[in-house]
């Protein structure tokens, strides 16, 4: 219902309806006037009928948005992929966002990390990413009175720490900023700036074969689009991952326009 919806409520749903419509349509009604030109008799209903019925099947079926989408690069070469599912689940190092004071909450992806990686171990979550923080200097350290909750040490946005195990890393982004109230606040320059850091830091210790980077912001089309974009620029100059997934949680599905992202691939 989704895919329909799509269809009907976006420009380009229209526009992809309408054009696959033309193209059946064109494509039969030849067929049709070549079989008269041989002898066919079909009944002037028949004879238009059977393009409007052939291209109502048809165009629906080829604009209809369908997950996931991939798309193969050769500058640089790269697969790039949208998918939905469980960013946990997949086979691939994963990115996950942080405040820039790397509090873990039990939110989220935070919460899920906690949880099923590292059993609920809050403890020695916090104590690798104190040891993968140990040579970044602070940004600026709060105090109590500033900050009630949560960790002190506020570090630049765009740094990277790496926890996790050799067969399947977890790059911790700082990409937001949090106030004293423990409410997290970002700009689109803020998120551009921590992505390519990021790329760069992931870049340094080595490419990876796969990273998967979840889509979980208010505006998901906006972020594929940010994330993809500083992907392939940074891509383009070193190797980072040979594929990079991005993976909407389902409950979130319905937010993507699945027809714009095949589109906005389709022309990297």
């Amino acid at each position: 219902m989704q895919g329909l919806q799509a269809i009907v409520r976006t420009p380009r749903g229209r526009s992809d309806l309408a054009r696959h419509f033309l193209v059946s349509f064109g494509a039969v009604a030849l067929l049709v006037l070549a079989a008269q030109a041989a002898g066919a008799r079909l009944p002037d209903a028949a004879a238009l009928g059977v393009p409007v019925v052939a291209g109502l099947i048809w165009a629906p079926a080829r604009a209809y948005p369908r997950c996931p989408v991939t798309r193969q690069l050769t500058h640089p070469d790269v697969t790039v992929t949208v998918r939905v599912g469980d960013p946990l689940a997949l086979d691939a190092d994963l990115v996950i966002g942080f405040a820039d004071t790397f509090d873990t909450d039990l939110s989220g992806l935070r919460g899920q990390l906690l949880g099923r990686m590292y059993d609920g171990d809050l403890e020695r979550l916090d104590s690798e990413l104190d040891r993968a923080l140990a040579a970044v200097v602070p940004r600026s350290v709060e105090t109590r009175a500033t900050k009630p909750r949560g960790k002190l040490k506020r570090y630049p946005l765009g740094t990277v720490a790496t926890i996790g195990s050799p067969y399947r890393k977890v790059h911790c982004v700082a990409s937001v900023r949090v106030d004293a109230d423990v409410t997290a606040r970002a700009s689109v320059d803020d998120l551009w700036l921590s992505l390519g850091r990021l790329w760069a830091a992931i870049a340094r210790e080595g490419p990876v074969d796969r990273v998967a980077v979840p889509i979980v912001e208010a505006d998901p089309d906006l972020l594929i689009k940010m994330v993809v974009l500083s992907f392939v620029a940074q891509a383009r100059t070193r190797a980072v991952a040979r594929e990079l997934t991005l993976v909407v949680r389902r409950p979130d599905a319905g937010a993507v326009d699945l027809l714009e992202t095949r589109a906005f691939l389709a022309a990297l």
